[in-house]
């Protein structure tokens, strides 16, 4: 039968060993094997320490030999763990980010855990952990689109001045065209949601025709002013324009704020403004939707009521869309625009910077 070493402590030991047990400057693991030595030397066997501990017979055995055989240096630290060493696998790691960020495999745009583990003779896991660990996602991509607009700055001050401090006695109103919104009806029909499986919706569909939504939303109140046309010239444009002089008080300005669209810069459409003099049009920079607010309502029309919806006709869209719209407008909430013009031309000129020196090929 195996019996455990004896642990005799002199004075020094106990000390050190009660200071260890009881501190909070020591690690846990510290902590508990302290306890564990004391209690064996108080005759204790290894089952009873475990018990009071809360760990296994075999490991309060291992760091009672341990001890036995090194004393407090035995205890102090961790025992070393297996893997790789650990400069070799900083090597490693590096190498993982270093061909993950620098090289393509010959037949992909990209690598995958697999593919990279192939190529480096590492395990998958191991690519994994790493990629992980330093926020890499190779199968992930963001669009983007810097502004080349040679007045790119001035037209970004005075959009977002507007946005910031609205002049008196005047609205500042975004406004853009939504084009072919499609009517599309699913070829089968969809399963519903039910608890453990998500909805349905098939793969294709079948076009039932399109519309374009005209809107504006009034940067005060968050109101937006809307409707439907089936095309998207001039002759559109200035009639939407007439809906938004009908709409809003007659004693106020309008500052409209839209994108370089050609139809927006229609001869007829700057002889109609003209003998409008209460509208003032703020172009954005070209490429920069973002800046136009009515984008956002845009995005959200279409996740929440278009994208996933079924439309067997241009009417039954149109109504959906202006349903959505009346459903917005009982309970309007102002866009609140807070970016400085300082804060994004000094972003814009970061991307520029970067992309200026981005390698190519």
């Amino acid at each position: 039968m195996r019996v455990a070493e004896k642990i005799v402590l002199n004075k020094k030991e106990r000390v050190t060993l009660d200071q260890w047990s009881k501190g909070r400057r020591v690690s846990v693991r510290q902590r508990e094997r302290a306890g564990m030595i004391l209690l064996a030397a108080d005759g204790m066997a290894n089952n009873e320490i475990a018990g009071k501990i809360g760990v296994k017979a075999h490991t309060v055995g291992r760091w009672r030999s341990r001890f036995a055989e090194l004393r407090l240096a035995g205890i102090e630290k961790d025992l070393p763990r297996g893997g790789r060493p650990r400069d070799q696998r900083e090597r490693l790691e590096s190498k993982i980010i270093r061909k993950t960020t620098q090289e393509t495999p010959e037949h992909a745009t990209h690598w995958s855990t697999r593919s990279l583990a192939e190529e480096l003779g590492v395990s998958q896991s191991m690519v994994h952990r790493v990629w992980k660990a330093n926020g890499l996602r190779p199968h992930l991509v963001k669009t983007f689109k810097l502004s080349r607009d040679p007045h790119f700055e001035d037209k970004l001050i005075d959009v977002v001045g507007l946005y910031l401090n609205p002049p008196e006695k005047a609205l500042v109103i975004s406004a853009d065209e939504k084009t072919q919104i499609q009517a599309l009806d699913r070829t089968q029909p969809s399963l519903p949601l039910v608890p453990g499986r998500c909805g349905t919706m098939t793969h294709d569909y079948k076009r039932n025709g399109t519309t374009t939504l005209f809107a504006a939303i009034d940067m005060t109140q968050g109101k937006v002013i809307a409707s439907c046309m089936p095309r998207h010239r001039h002759q559109e444009w200035i009639k939407f324009l007439k809906q938004i002089d009908a709409e809003t008080p007659k004693d106020l300005d309008l500052h409209l704020i839209v994108d370089n669209y050609a139809t927006h810069k229609h001869p007829k459409v700057k002889a109609w403004l003209k003998r409008h003099k209460r509208f003032h049009v703020h172009f954005i920079p070209t490429s920069s939707s973002w800046l136009n607010v009515i984008e956002r309502f845009f995005r959200d029309l279409d996740q929440k009521r278009v994208h996933r919806g079924i439309f067997r006709s241009v009417p039954e869209l149109i109504d959906a869309v202006m349903g959505y719209v009346g459903h917005h407008n009982k309970d309007p909430k102002p866009f609140v625009w807070r970016k400085t013009a300082d804060e994004i031309i000094e972003k814009v000129g970061r991307a520029r910077l970067a992309l200026d020196n981005a390698p190519t090929g």
